[in-house]
């Protein structure tokens, strides 16, 4: 099994050295000493979230903090193409499993979407909490993945916007059920960036379709079967990245 990853302060992993004994504290520490009971000798692998990786031993551990020492320093490059996913609000926990899986599968970036058929909404203080919650999804989806670079959760987004971002996009993907092309006849050869865009539970509304194909993007069918939003992602995901070459 490969050593337990953890996030630090970016400043200090920019700082650090082979041979730097570094402080592994706050909730990573309490976590790696307390819950994981980690002890010294243990490897350990501490990531700043922007591709610095830092492969380390453990020499030290309090009730709530490690002393680690950094063997191998790795930075390593933003994958390419880039791609975003925009992800459409959904109700429960569904929203979680999909950033959760998005994360896992290496997206690069996600969008909530305040879509039509969204059953959820996401207003004021309540809209800010559901953030915040994405995004501690997505780090810990990250971690546990061990990932170097991990995934940008941005603010909620509405429809109009999402047609800006797919006009903008090298190549935008909308999963469609009622598209007749298929996801897997897409040409990424070109493609410096990738869009890809997951509906509600309750699906595209017609104003939405019109307005993301007006935009450019292509209306897209993963398969024979209909996906929830938590999974479609993920599905789509994988098609796309064995695609690029990311897999």
């Amino acid at each position: 099994m490969s050593a337990p990853v953890f996030l630090i302060d970016p400043d200090i992993a920019k700082d650090a050295n082979p041979g730097s004994i570094v402080a592994l504290d706050g909730p990573e520490g309490r976590h790696a000493a307390t819950v994981q009971r980690l002890r010294a000798g243990e490897a350990i692998v501490l990531v700043d979230g922007y591709g610095r990786r830092l492969t380390s031993t453990i020499i030290e551990t309090t009730k709530d903090s490690c002393r680690v020492e950094v063997h191998n320093i790795d930075d390593e490059a933003q994958p390419r193409p880039r791609i975003t996913a925009v992800q459409a609000i959904a109700k429960g926990d569904r929203s979680e499993l999909a950033v959760q899986m998005l994360t896992e599968a290496g997206i690069d970036v996600i969008i909530p979407w305040q879509a039509e058929n969204s059953v959820a909404k996401w207003d004021g203080e309540r809209g800010a909490k559901h953030h915040t919650k994405w995004q501690a999804t997505a780090r810990e989806a990250a971690k546990q993945a061990r990932r170097a670079h991990f995934p940008i959760v941005e603010s909620p987004v509405t429809t109009a916007a999402v047609a800006d971002l797919i006009a903008n996009a090298g190549v935008a993907l909308v999963l469609d059920e009622e598209s007749a092309t298929p996801l897997t006849s897409i040409d990424y050869s070109t493609a410096h960036d990738v869009l890809l865009v997951i509906g509600p539970e309750g699906g595209l509304s017609p104003n939405e379709r019109a307005l993301f194909a007006d935009a450019g993007a292509d209306l897209v069918r993963l398969g024979t079967t209909v996906l929830r939003t938590s999974t479609a992602g993920v599905a789509a995901l994988g098609v796309v990245m064995a695609r690029v070459g990311r897999w």
